[in-house]
C-alpha cells in the first residue's frame, strides 16, 4: 500500500502549519532547549512565513496521506528559493516530515522518490538537502539513496547554532 500525494494550496495553510510544528517538535524537542525550540517554531512555521513560502512559485509543498489521514509532507525548492546553491539547476528537498504514527510505512521513501521524479521531469542536474549532523537515522536514509556529503551549513534553532550536512545526488 502506498500513500497518496497531492500538491498543497493556500487552503491547506492551517494544516501545513499544524503538521510542521507537530513533526518538528516530535523529532527534535528532546535535543533542543525549549526556549530555542519555541523561537525557531515561531520563525520557521509562523502563518505568515508559511504563506509567503507557499505562494512562491519556486517552492512547492506536497501532502502525503495514508488511507484518509494526513501523514506528512514534502517541501521542494528551486532557483532562488533554495537555501543554498540558488544559482544552480538543482532541486532542494528542504523538508520531508512524517508524523510519528506513520513512520516506518515507507512514506518518507515515497516522498523522496516523488522528489526524484520531479527532478527528472524538470531536467535538474542534482537533488540536494541539508540534514542535521546528529540525525543519524536521516543520514542513513539519505545515504541509502546515494546521497553524499558535499559540505555543511549552519542551521540556527533559536540561539543555538547547529550544523547541517549538505548532501547531494547527481542526476545528469
Amino acid at each position: 500500500m502506498e500513500g497518496k500525494i497531492r500538491l498543497c494550496n493556500l487552503d491547506d495553510l492551517t494544516e501545513l502549519q499544524k503538521i510542521s510544528v507537530e513533526t518538528f517538535v516530535d523529532t527534535f524537542a528532546a535535543d533542543n532547549n525549549p526556549a530555542d525550540l519555541q523561537e525557531y517554531l515561531s520563525e520557521a512555521y509562523g502563518f505568515g512565513k508559511l504563506k509567503e513560502e507557499m505562494i512562491n512559485p519556486e517552492s512547492r509543498f506536497f501532502f502525503i496521506y495514508w488511507v484518509d489521514s494526513l501523514a506528512g509532507y514534502l517541501k521542494l525548492n528551486t532557483e532562488r528559493a533554495q537555501t543554498e546553491m540558488s544559482d544552480s539547476n538543482n532541486l532542494e528537498v528542504e523538508r520531508i516530515y512524517i508524523r510519528k504514527e506513520f513512520k516506518r510505512l515507507g512514506l518518507g521513501r515515497q516522498l523522496l522518490d516523488y522528489a526524484f521524479d520531479v527532478a527528472a521531469k524538470e531536467n535538474r542536474e542534482s537533488i540536494w538537502l541539508g540534514v542535521w549532523e546528529k540525525n543519524t537515522n536521516a543520514l542513513q536514509f539519505y545515504r541509502a539513496f546515494g546521497f553524499e556529503k558535499v559540505g555543511a551549513h549552519d542551521f540556527i534553532v533559536g540561539e543555538d547554532k547547529q550544523t547541517d550536512l549538505i548532501m547531494m545526488k547527481e542526476l545528469l
